[in-house]
């Protein structure tokens, strides 16, 4: 008999894909924001004992990293009391949780990939509001996978790749912001990481990013050249060009060496991800 595994945001870009993902060695129940408001505790606690899971993968989260700064109760209520009411009631039925959680907790200041157990410094409210729900995780259970990620992109959600596409369609001059550096991810493939992590029964925080490193403007740059868009002109431009409400990390590339050592299954380079993402979504001009 197959295990039964919980998913929380279910209805987001990574839910869905995690959901897909987990369904191949799982018994899945997936359960959005309308079934499931993880900042509810006699909610969560009713659901957790009901279901019984063996694992509970929380997806949920508020990730509008601006509107964040605007909303910062909401933010830390979601972000950080959610996922300790989660752990919490993990806890109470010997429950495994795995909680998604971002490059965000580091202020950027590092000129080499961040690993795990390096100091923790968010610099919006977004960043902590995540890094305080580890805490709450950490605090309530013992048995918890907290996945560190970035730079999401996917099918099931609006993302960067697919609004440059979009914005393409109305102008041939686009400006993308060209000093900030991370790691794209593909939530297919951060699904799959995470699938490898629980099969070699990782614990504690582990990064898990597409391989590779680039900056908005060449992330923009190789999506539309794969999309078929060689008449844009893109311009690389500075952070101070947009400014925004929330501050964003200058470099926020996390290291993959732990998931390396502990899965011996590295992640496939981001190119070839938003590759296969471009021609998974249909995005893709010069395909019929």
């Amino acid at each position: 008999m197959r295990p039964l595994a919980l998913v929380t945001g279910a209805g987001g870009m990574l839910g869905q894909d995690m959901t897909e993902a987990l369904s191949a060695k799982y018994h899945v129940i997936a359960l959005g924001r309308k079934e499931l408001d993880i900042s509810s505790p006699l909610q969560v606690q009713e659901v957790i004992e009901k279901t019984k899971p063996n694992l509970v993968v929380n997806c949920a989260a508020f990730t509008k990293v601006d509107l964040c700064e605007e909303e910062k109760e909401l933010a830390f209520k979601v972000n950080s009391k959610g996922p300790g009411i989660v752990a919490s009631c993990c806890n109470n039925i010997g429950a495994k949780l795995v909680h998604i959680s971002t490059d965000y907790v580091f202020d950027g200041t590092s000129t080499r990939p961040y690993r795990e157990d390096d100091r923790t410094n968010p610099i919006n409210v977004y960043g902590q509001s995540k890094l305080q729900g580890e805490k709450e995780i950490m605090e309530a259970l013992s048995d918890h996978l907290i996945v560190r990620t970035s730079w999401l992109f996917g099918k099931n959600g609006p993302n960067f790749i697919k609004t440059m596409i979009e914005l393409s369609k109305k102008t041939k001059h686009l400006k993308v912001v060209n000093d900030q550096m991370g790691r794209p991810t593909y939530t297919k493939d951060l699904s799959e990481g995470v699938l490898l992590l629980l099969e070699k029964g990782a614990k504690g925080i582990v990064n898990c990013c597409n391989s590779g490193k680039c900056t908005w403007f060449d992330l923009c740059c190789h999506s539309l050249l794969i999309a078929g868009k060689k008449d844009i002109h893109i311009e690389p431009v500075s952070t101070k060009a947009f400014p925004r409400p929330a501050k964003r990390p200058r470099y926020s590339v996390l290291s993959l060496e732990r998931f390396d050592n502990i899965t011996k299954t590295p992640m496939r380079h981001w190119k070839q991800a938003v590759k296969a993402y471009i021609r998974e979504e249909g995005l893709d001009e010069t395909v019929p």
